[in-house]
């Protein structure tokens, strides 16, 4: 229970220092919304114009403080501001709609690259020196070396753009209405195979290789050697005995890998023009939008932070030791 109230505590500081940083630091970038548009307009929009322009986009003139108070009331109120860049769209529908596409990429890639990771790890640690062992390892982490955005790229210009296998761009066909029909989920499949696959490729070589070192060093524990000694099967023993215990490091970087599968992810959908989070960040970033950059940053900070405590208290279900204090 200490544990628990502990990460608890952390998490909200957590919180706390995310939605400050959030805050301020889209301020600290030079020029505003107004003025970007001022510019590529090129003098299609008058000078005094600019003023109204910026009240409008809700950018204020008062002092830091004042900003920040009125920040966090409307935070916790649920108003994160209207789009600039889908103006006059609410900030909480723009995000709320790439969130869910963000969450498919990245829910997909990420349980099948933990998934098959760890499968091979067990499989390689389990028959030391064979295939998976010998060979998997090295060329996978080879592979994972690239970045996201590279691979993605090759992977688009090769697939798509040269041999037309998979679609270039979107989640779905284009002018194919959403619906939980069989046509639309077939289409968002479709689509999804190439940015999942990416995602994939590129992180199951850590995964699998930090199950394998693991695996090995509890496979020399007594209570291994027990399980063999009373004539359990192979199976029941890797599985039940070995794996379960050795999945507990790889369950702790699961949730600090989550982070990094979502900047990542970020990268892939700005190469595929995937319309979750990362296409909207760009959208954002362009157009100096900062109530939606602070709603997308908000966004993914929090589910991190959400991934990681529901991975502590899994790790607290999983550990005597640590239930035990």
């Amino acid at each position: 229970m200490n544990f628990i109230l502990r990460r608890l505590g952390f998490y909200l500081v957590a919180a706390w220092a995310s939605l400050t940083l959030n805050f301020f630091l889209p301020r600290f970038m030079p020029g505003d919304p107004a003025t970007a548009l001022f510019a590529r307009m090129q003098g299609r929009i008058q000078a005094e114009q600019i003023q109204t322009m910026r009240e409008a986009y809700g950018v204020s003139d008062d002092p830091l403080w004042q900003q920040y108070g009125a920040y966090l009331v409307n935070i916790f109120r649920g108003d994160f501001g209207v789009s600039i860049s889908y103006f006059p769209t609410a900030v909480f529908d723009v995000v709320r709609s790439g969130f869910v596409w963000t969450i498919v990429l990245v829910g997909v890639s990420l349980v099948l690259s933990v998934l098959i990771g760890n499968i091979l790890g067990v499989m390689g640690a389990w028959k030391r020196n064979g295939f998976v062992d010998s060979v998997l390892p090295p060329l996978l982490m080879f592979v994972g070396s690239f970045p996201f955005f590279f691979l993605a790229s090759v992977a688009l210009f090769f697939l798509s753009f040269e041999w037309g296998w998979f679609p270039l761009r979107h989640a779905y066909t284009d002018g194919l209405a959403p619906a939980w029909s069989w046509e639309f989920i077939r289409s968002v499949l479709y689509h999804l195979v190439l940015p999942a696959a990416t995602s994939i490729v590129v992180a199951i070589g850590g995964w699998m290789l930090g199950m394998r070192n693991t695996m090995i060093s509890t496979l020399a524990e007594d209570y291994v050697t027990m399980a063999e000694a009373k004539g359990l099967s192979q199976r029941r023993v890797m599985f039940n005995y070995a794996a379960r215990n050795a999945l507990l490091p790889n369950l702790t970087a699961f949730g600090m890998a989550l982070g990094f599968v979502i900047s990542g992810n970020l990268l892939v959908e700005i190469v595929f023009a995937y319309p979750g989070l990362g296409y909207q960040l760009l959208t954002a970033v362009n157009n100096l939008d900062y109530p939606l950059m602070q709603g997308l940053f908000l966004m993914i900070t929090f589910a991190v932070l959400a991934a990681n405590l529901v991975v502590d208290l899994l790790y607290v279900r999983l550990d005597p030791r640590v239930r035990a204090g």
